[in-house]
């Protein structure tokens, strides 16, 4: 294994010089075979020699020219794999020597040996002396000279696994492949010249070891340098999983799962390494969906996703199999970077197994396992492979959206409305009178729908997840799948009570979208004039892509949102601040009706999302001051967070957000919220729930004073009483479209 100094000193030149004496040597291979065929192989015999010694020596014969053929694929395959060897060393130096000159360049001094410490000779007298008094300067300088020394080590060890790798190669280059051929060590007839595919080679082989408890642990040691030094090879990667097959993939990722979770947990981190070599192969092999290795691939896979795999360990119940999907996005999650189309291709292959298996007559799901497969225990495993690939594909924002967009698919439609999300056996039935075991009795899993969740969220928002988004251009098909998931969710009548795990990722998602529904509450735009009870629309400015809805189906949607308090509180800050924002952005010499306007309308948007608020209080499912609480501490958390808001210029009248105004109406807002979290919940304090209202009149005085007027003044007063008009009335609005009894 070569070091540092070692690899900097070698002369690599002597690798190419090599190859081209095997260039010459399989020259010289041809001319003894040209020779040797005319002057010996084709000697006519004399007619009278037949028989077995006849037969004999032309076989011999034959071996021999076929000896001379071999010989030259042979020498030819070896000055290959030299070149390629030397093309890996020149490439792998140059990034020792580049992390060594960024390290010296970063105030280090590099041994001859690659040993890293800090240079303090590079230091002035009075930094010489800060360094020495100071501990944690010294400490400072001393994780700076270890993270550097990783660097190079790292580098180092690039060089270590390609050298192993060419080893390999040369080991197996000079063996005869072939025992038929009447040579026992002949030359190899079927060498080849590139040093992955040897090394693809002894993965496959180690993999079956794995798959049968063979395995040494020289051999796991062997495979993470496989996949270490081929990380990101087209030809490794297509070469591994094609000598495996979409069945021995499979068994090599379920055997490692076994391993790291249940057989040899002390030496999990070294299975689930080799997991995610094996996972980047994967990505890499998928990249090109036109090339015959994928198409065969994605074939054999199709068969093999839904046949049945051991997976030790994960399962209580004796014998109990899993499908090849589920074992195939478990392996997945292990990665990152797979292909669009790859990711595209594989939600759509789950989908028709699932489909085809329903089709059939089965009434549980393809599926469906004995046990529950979240939380820390199990949660690694990916159970519901869909909704697990629409996770992996969330990390794609685009992907997602091609994915999930009505015009082009309904995937959405089938996610939202026509899937079973029933995936783990809650128990079984027992049939009338009877003692036997009926049918299974499926439920949802305490992960279901998360990755769908992520995938909407991507999809819809351009971003990737987990998130409040910040306001932004949105796209028609963007844009359009909101609008089918809210519609969708309110003709299902879901949108009041939302299936579990959308509440997070939509109210991130309606984040993104405030000036929509600010519009949408405000009822003065004639693209925002959907009637109640109606689908919504995309229509499209010179800003992109914006999302009307029905005033209704948009408040049942916050109320679903509403029970988790503190996100309806995010997304009730980011009104707040959206209506702030087109106040401020008022031109001081805007006519009375401008400024009338935007006030009524900035007052009816809160006042909708305060009926939401004020719905709760008649909702018995909730213990309403810690409802409060929790909303409050969201929309404190939002007034303060500037990247969870931060609307783009051209897109919404945004002005400075750090204004003195917007900071002491956002502290009257949390002071009124915090007082109301502690009145009683009584009807009488449901039907007067007020802070709402008082937010308005802060939002409309604050403006005022911003503007020169004082908060009492008649000019003030005027503006004031028309937004607490407007208020009142989207409050009743909200209040009758989420309950009909009030």
């Amino acid at each position: 294994m070569p070091t540092y100094q070692e690899i900097l000193a070698t002369d690599l030149s002597t690798l190419t010089t090599a190859a081209t004496k095997w260039d010459e040597m399989a020259g010289e291979f041809k001319e003894h075979e040209t020779l040797y065929h005319d002057k010996v192989h084709t000697i006519t015999l004399p007619a009278s020699w037949v028989g077995e010694s006849s037969r004999a020596a032309n076989a011999m014969f034959d071996i021999t020219l076929n000896e001379y053929k071999k010989a030259q694929t042979e020498a030819k395959a070896m000055a290959s794999l030299l070149r390629d060897a030397h093309t890996q060393f020149v490439d792998l130096r140059k990034k020792v020597e580049s992390e060594r000159d960024a390290a010296i360049k970063d105030g280090m001094t590099v041994s001859s040996t690659g040993h890293v410490t800090f240079d303090t000779g590079k230091l002035d007298q009075s930094e010489l002396s800060a360094y020495h008094h100071d501990p944690d300067y010294q400490r400072s300088a001393q994780e700076r000279a270890g993270s550097w020394q990783s660097r190079i080590d790292n580098a180092v060890r690039s060089v270590c696994d390609a050298d192993e790798g060419f080893e390999v190669a040369l080991t197996e280059v000079v063996k005869d492949s072939v025992i038929t051929d009447g040579t026992s060590n002949g030359f190899n007839g079927q060498a080849k010249g590139d040093i992955e595919q040897y090394e693809a080679d002894e993965g496959k082989d180690i993999a079956l070891r794995v798959d049968s408890g063979d395995a040494t642990a020289h051999d796991y040691q062997e495979l993470q340098r496989l996949f270490r030094d081929n990380s990101g090879d087209k030809v490794f990667s297509q070469t591994l999983l094609d000598n495996l097959g979409a069945d021995g993939t499979l068994k090599l990722s379920n055997s490692l799962d076994s391993l790291a979770y249940y057989k040899d947990k002390k030496q999990s981190g070294q299975y689930l390494d080799i997991q995610k070599g094996l996972a980047t192969t994967l990505s890499t092999a998928t990249k090109d969906p036109d090339s015959a290795f994928y198409k065969h691939f994605r074939s054999e896979m199709q068969k093999a996703g839904t046949e049945e795999f051991k997976l030790d360990g994960l399962s209580k119940i004796p014998n109990e199999r899993v499908r090849g999907y589920q074992s195939l996005v478990t392996l997945m999650q292990h990665g990152d970077g797979y292909s669009g189309q790859f990711l595209k291709d594989t939600a759509d292959d789950i989908r028709h197994a699932e489909v085809s298996y329903t089709a059939k007559g089965n009434l549980d799901s393809v599926w469906a396992l004995r046990d529950k497969f979240s939380g820390g225990d199990r949660g690694w495993f990916a159970n519901d492979p869909l909704d697990g690939v629409l996770g992996i594909m969330s990390h794609d924002p685009a992907t997602s959206t091609a994915y999930l967009d009505p015009a082009h698919s309904d995937n959405l439609k089938y996610l939202l409305h026509g899937r079973d999300w029933d995936t783990v056996v809650d128990h079984f039935a027992t049939p009338p009178g009877g003692t036997t075991q009926g049918m299974a009795v499926t439920a949802e899993d305490g992960d279901v729908r998360k990755g769908f969740g992520a995938a909407l969220e991507a999809a819809t928002t351009g971003n990737a997840p987990g998130a409040y988004h910040p306001v932004g251009h949105h796209s028609a098909a963007q844009a359009s799948i909101l609008q089918q998931t809210i519609d969708t969710l309110n003709a299902d009548d879901h949108a009041q009570k939302l299936p579990k795990n959308l509440t997070e990722p939509l109210a991130h998602i309606m984040t993104s979208y405030t000036p929509d529904t600010h519009q949408t509450f405000a009822k003065s735009d004639s693209h925002y004039d959907i009637p109640y009870n109606s689908n919504g629309t995309v229509w499209e400015g010179k800003d992109g892509a914006h999302l009307a809805l029905a005033p209704d189906h948009l408040t049942k949607l916050m109320r679903g949102i509403a029970d988790d308090p503190e996100a309806f509180g995010h997304l009730y800050g980011a009104e707040q601040k959206y209506s702030h924002d087109v106040l401020a952005a008022l031109p001081q010499d805007s006519g009375e009706k401008t400024v009338h306007d935007r006030i009524v309308e900035s007052s009816r948007a809160m006042g909708s999302y305060d009926g939401v608020r004020a719905d709760i209080i008649f909702d018995e499912r909730f213990k309403k001051t810690q409802w409060a609480a929790d909303f409050n501490h969201g929309l404190g958390t939002s007034l303060s967070t500037a990247l969870m808001f931060n609307p783009v210029s051209d897109l919404s009248p945004v002005g400075d957000l750090a204004t003195k105004t917007v900071d002491v109406w956002a502290y009257e807002s949390n002071k009124e919220h915090t007082a109301e979290a502690n009145l009683a919940a009584t009807d009488a304090n449901a039907k007067s729930y007020d802070a709402g209202q008082r937010d308005v009149d802060h939002m409309v005085r604050m403006w005022g004073q911003s503007r020169g007027h004082d908060i009492d003044s008649d000019y003030t007063k005027y503006f004031l009483h028309a937004g607490q008009d407007q208020y009142d009335l989207s409050r009743n609005d909200s209040l009758r479209y989420l309950r009909a009894d009030r």
